[in-house]
C-alpha cells in the first residue's frame, strides 16, 4: 500500500502538464496504441485474417495521428518532443498488456479495442472541461474528436474486410477452438469426476454409514482425480499438431472439473444425518448426469437422448456397484 501510494505521488498532474507535454503525452499514446493494434493483428493473422486486416487498418489510423501530431509539436515547439507516457500521469488510462488479452477470445478481443477508443474519448472530454486555457482546451476537444473518429474508423473498416461469410468462418473457428482447448477436456474430467468416484464414495458411505469418513473419502478421490486428470490431459497433446490448443489450459479444465465432478456428490456428506446426507447426493448424482447430457448436447452436437442413456446408463452401473459393496 505504503509502495503504491509513493508511485501515485511521482506521478505528474494533468492540470499540470504543459501544453507541449500535452501534445507528447498524445504521441506517446499514439504509438503505443498502434503497435497493440499490430500485436493483436499479427497474433489473429493465422486463424482470423479479415479480423487481422481491421487491426492493420487501426494501426495506420494510429500512425496517422501520430504523424498529424508531431506535424503540430515541430511548429509550435520544434523538433525535441518531451519523454512522457500514460504511467507518468496520474488518473490517466492504463492499457492492458496484451498478454492479458490474447487468451481471452475473439470478441473480446475486439470488444477490448473498441473500450481503447472509447476509453481515451471520455478521457480527453473530461480533460477538455477542467481546463481554462482556449488553446488547451481545443487541442483537448480536437483528441477527443480524433479517438471518435478512430471508433468510426474501426465500423468502416469492419464492414469493408468482415463480410457476413468472413465474419461467420471466423466464429466458427472460435467456437471450434473453445470446444477443442475448454470444452472437451472439461467434459471428459467432468465425466471422469463424477462416474468414477461414485463407486468409493457410496461403498464407503454404505459400508461405514459415516457422513464424515464418506466426506473424507470422496474429497481424496475427487482431488487424486482431479490431478491425475489434469496432468494427463496436458501430457497427452501438445497441441502442435492436433489444434487443440495450449496444453496447460486444457489441463486446468480438465483437472478442475474432475475435481469438481466428484466433489458435489462428496459434499453432501457434510450434513451429519445419514440418509439426509446420501438422499441429496443422489439428487445431486441425477443433476450431474443431465448436465454432462446437456453439455454433450449443447457443444458436442450428440442428440440428448443418446446422450442422457449413455451417461445415465454407465452412472447407474458405477453407482450400483458402489452401494452393493459398501451394502456387503
Amino acid at each position: 500500500m505504503r509502495f503504491l501510494t509513493l508511485l501515485s505521488a511521482q506521478r505528474r498532474r494533468f492540470s499540470d502538464l504543459s501544453e507541449q507535454e500535452i501534445i507528447a503525452l498524445a504521441i506517446s499514446s499514439e504509438e503505443d496504441d498502434a503497435r497493440i493494434y499490430r500485436s493483436y493483428a499479427e497474433m489473429l493473422r493465422g486463424d482470423f485474417p479479415d479480423t487481422a486486416r481491421i487491426f492493420d487498418g487501426m494501426a495506420e489510423e494510429e500512425d496517422t495521428h501520430r504523424q498529424a501530431l508531431i506535424d503540430l509539436h515541430k511548429r509550435r515547439f520544434g523538433d525535441t518532443i518531451p519523454l512522457i507516457r500514460r504511467e507518468h500521469v496520474a488518473g490517466f488510462y492504463a492499457r492492458k498488456p496484451v498478454w492479458l488479452v490474447e487468451n481471452l477470445g475473439l470478441d473480446r478481443i475486439r470488444a477490448e479495442a473498441a473500450g481503447m477508443e472509447e476509453q481515451a474519448e471520455r478521457f480527453y472530454l473530461a480533460a477538455a472541461e477542467r481546463t481554462q486555457d482556449a488553446d488547451t482546451r481545443k487541442l483537448l476537444g480536437d483528441l477527443a474528436a480524433a479517438e471518435a473518429g478512430h471508433q468510426s474508423t474501426a465500423e468502416h473498416l469492419e464492414n469493408e474486410h468482415l463480410s457476413d461469410t468472413a465474419r461467420e468462418s471466423e466464429e466458427n473457428s472460435a467456437k471450434r477452438q473453445f470446444v477443442l482447448t475448454w470444452v472437451q477436456p472439461g467434459l471428459a474430467g467432468l465425466m471422469d469426476g463424477s462416474v468414477s468416484t461414485l463407486a468409493p464414495i457410496f461403498a464407503t458411505a454404505f459400508a461405514t454409514q459415516n457422513t464424515w469418513t464418506t466426506f473424507l473419502v470422496g474429497l481424496a478421490a475427487s482431488v487424486g482425480a482431479g490431478i491425475s486428470m489434469g496432468f494427463t490431459e496436458a501430457a497427452s497433446d501438445d497441441g502442435e499438431l492436433s489444434g487443440r490448443g495450449s496444453p496447460v489450459k486444457r489441463g486446468i479444465a480438465a483437472g478442475v472439473m474432475t475435481t469438481v465432478g466428484g466433489l458435489g456428490h462428496a459434499l453432501p456428506y457434510l450434513i451429519p444425518h445419514f440418509w439426509t446426507a446420501t438422499i441429496t447426493a443422489f439428487v445431486v448424482v441425477f443433476l450431474e448426469l443431465w448436465a454432462i447430457a446437456w453439455i454433450q448436447n449443447r457443444y458436442m452436437d450428440t442428440p440428448f437422448f443418446r446422450a442422457a442413456f449413455q451417461v445415465v446408463l454407465g452412472g447407474a452401473l458405477v453407482f450400483a456397484a458402489g452401494v452393493l459393496i459398501g451394502s456387503g
